[in-house]
């Protein structure tokens, strides 16, 4: 290699270190003022991506549409996912005349009250405890009072008004609209309605084994006194009258 040659190569690696060593000069300029530093100007995206982008921005204007809105109106007709309720009952807890239904308006099944018992035990249970009793843990160390399922009281509630507390909430009770689904708080109130009938049957069967032996009914064919009559009764009590003295 000739003399005038490595002497242009020297030169040009001479050049490269002077530039990577004012690029890498600026980059910690530019980096140290990035932070902290204030401006005027704009920030600089070095990556542009979706954050930057023309798009249309929610309750904002547009020239584009003719009402001058940028969020489009729905179709005429077009229904909310899961906003089509049509069964006024199931979704209400009243019937078409504005009463509570009786019932749940959904068959009661052996899978609808284990559904019931799971989300009674996570939404329910805390306050109206396992029994439905209304002494949870609210209850015990904060004084919550908190009605009990097995009040005379709420055993006369049709199911549609206890759907309508759960729904809308009632005194010291909030709403349970949003985070139980409608399918659920009826599987809920048919679990508690099984709790009740149990509780019943618990009490009718305590009662007939504490009735005494000498209730219990005379057995048929027993010979019974013939029952006299009350006017017979009360002239055999009174005294004869005294016979008349004739003078």
């Amino acid at each position: 290699m000739s003399a005038p040659t490595r002497l242009l190569g020297r030169r040009v690696s001479g050049g490269r270190w002077v530039l990577g060593a004012l690029a890498l000069a600026s980059t910690v300029a530019v980096s140290g003022c990035a932070r902290g530093c204030t401006s005027g100007r704009p920030p600089i995206h070095l990556n542009p991506s979706m954050d930057d982008q023309p798009k249309v921005l929610s309750q904002t204007a547009s020239d584009f549409f003719f009402n001058g809105s940028s969020m489009r109106e729905p179709v005429p007709g077009t229904v909310a996912l899961d906003a089509l309720k049509e069964d006024p009952a199931f979704f209400t807890g009243k019937g078409a005349d504005g009463q509570f239904v009786a019932k749940v308006p959904v068959t009661t099944d052996d899978a609808l009250l284990e559904r019931g018992r799971q989300r009674y035990t996570i939404y329910c249970q805390p306050c109206h405890d396992a029994r439905g009793e209304g002494k949870g843990i609210l209850f015990q160390r904060g004084n919550v009072p908190t009605a009990s399922f097995h009040d005379e009281k709420i055993l006369k509630y049709a199911d549609g008004q206890i759907f309508d507390i759960m729904t809308n909430g009632m005194g010291l009770m909030p709403s349970y609209r949003w985070p139980i689904p409608t399918a659920d708080r009826w599987a809920i109130i048919a679990y508690i309605r099984e709790l009740e009938r149990k509780r019943l049957a618990t009490a009718a069967t305590a009662l007939a084994s504490a009735a005494p032996a000498g209730a219990a009914a005379a057995p048929a064919g027993a010979a019974t006194a013939p029952a006299r009559p009350a006017a017979a009764s009360a002239a055999a009590q009174a005294p004869a009258d005294k016979p008349a003295v004739n003078k």
